[in-house]
């Protein structure tokens, strides 16, 4: 068997495989709320084989949605239309679900990627760890004082309650991409003077606290992960040593996993490629002694492959890739000698080298001339 297909357990959650379905926003909800195309979203990508589907960057506050269309978690009908989404998906696979909460922090009321006009749409007040806006074109963003990070911490603990309740089988906290928590991380977007400024530990302190409280908050038998970067890309941000003193200190808190992304709290040119954030997550792993899941432009099953026989990961998420072929597990499976789990309805089709290479239409006899025509 391989690697990509051997299973992962982590705490009560055994994963059939390791090919993730990374949390892609889809800006198609209302007031936060789900509507049908999560439905169609959701569905085809819970009878791709992979090992585990995770919902969207989930704001866990109105103001902590990266536009108004995003996905939100702080309300009951929040709760009740996620869960009638849900209800469909898990009627049609068993595939493990789980979510990302997220808060934009400075990064917030911002546009679709698809509209016209400004970026930031200045539709409410963003906050972040100081004033400082992520650029020119973003409004300046209130720096939170301690009533107001209490109010996010709480935010995130009732999000990881209404996830407990929708049956969901794990969460992400979202601390990559310049977003609130990843920029108290940056000094990039914290210049704090306080206890929660200057010093690594203290621009760790925040982040790590949402997390303590939503440990507690969150069933201890579900694994809670954490993305982050490796790296700002940006000689006054993230470092990687710094990347592996914070998995170090989220492994200490109970932390199960670090997804390990890269970018976001500045404006600055990132060498993408294939696999291009794979050393960040390699050194993660190796350093800070956690499982890690790598991210970012891996297509290839081959390379997906090497990354675990490697020892650079335990995962590997997919995004954009999976949005464009939605079969790739399959694929993957079939390229590398492995079996995935198809829905019967599609099992006829479930290989490519099961597929004929042409329809097979029967070939009628000649007429003589001497059979009757049906009239019409």
């Amino acid at each position: 068997m391989s690697m990509l297909f051997a299973p992962i357990t982590m705490r009560g959650l055994t994963l059939p495989n390791r090919i993730v379905v990374a949390p892609m926003c889809q800006y198609s909800a209302v007031n936060g709320s789900a509507t049908d195309w999560h439905i169609i979203h959701l569905g085809h990508l819970a009878i791709s084989g992979a090992g585990l589907l995770i919902l969207e960057a989930t704001g866990v506050e109105p103001q902590g949605r990266i536009t108004s269309d995003c996905l939100g978690l702080y309300s009951d009908d929040n709760e009740t239309e996620l869960a009638r989404v849900l209800a469909i998906v898990r009627r049609y696979s068993t595939m493990p679900i789980g979510i990302q909460l997220s808060h934009a922090g400075r990064k917030a009321s911002s546009k679709r990627p698809s509209d016209p006009g400004p970026v930031d749409t200045r539709a409410w007040q963003t906050v972040a760890p100081s004033a400082v806006p992520f650029s020119q074109d973003r409004q300046q963003p209130v720096a939170l004082d301690r009533v107001g990070m209490d109010r996010v911490t709480e935010a995130f603990v009732q999000a990881a309650r209404r996830a407990a309740r929708l049956g969901l089988d794990m969460i992400e906290i979202h601390s990559a991409h310049g977003y609130l928590l990843s920029s108290f991380l940056s000094p990039i977007a914290n210049h704090r003077s306080d206890r929660y400024g200057g010093s690594l530990e203290n621009r760790m302190r925040f982040p790590l606290e949402v997390f303590e409280a939503v440990r507690t908050a969150w069933p201890a038998e579900r694994p809670i992960g954490v993305r982050c970067n490796g790296t700002d890309w940006h000689i006054e941000g993230i470092n990687p040593d710094e990347a592996v003193a914070y998995a170090r200190a989220l492994r200490d808190r109970g932390c199960d996993y670090v997804d390990v992304s890269t970018g976001g709290n500045a404006v600055t040119e990132i060498p993408m490629e294939p696999g291009y954030q794979v050393p960040f997550a390699a050194r993660v792993r190796n350093e800070a002694g956690i499982l890690t899941r790598a991210v970012g432009l891996i297509r290839d099953p081959r390379h997906a492959e090497a990354i675990l026989r490697e020892g650079k990961a335990d995962m590997i998420a997919l995004g954009r890739g999976i949005l464009n072929d939605a079969r790739w597990p399959w694929h993957a499976a079939e390229e590398l000698g492995d079996v995935v789990q198809v829905p019967y309805q599609y099992r006829r089709a479930g290989t490519r080298a099961g597929l004929p290479t042409r329809d097979h239409i029967p070939v009628a006899p000649e007429r003589t001339g001497s059979e009757s025509v049906p009239a019409g």
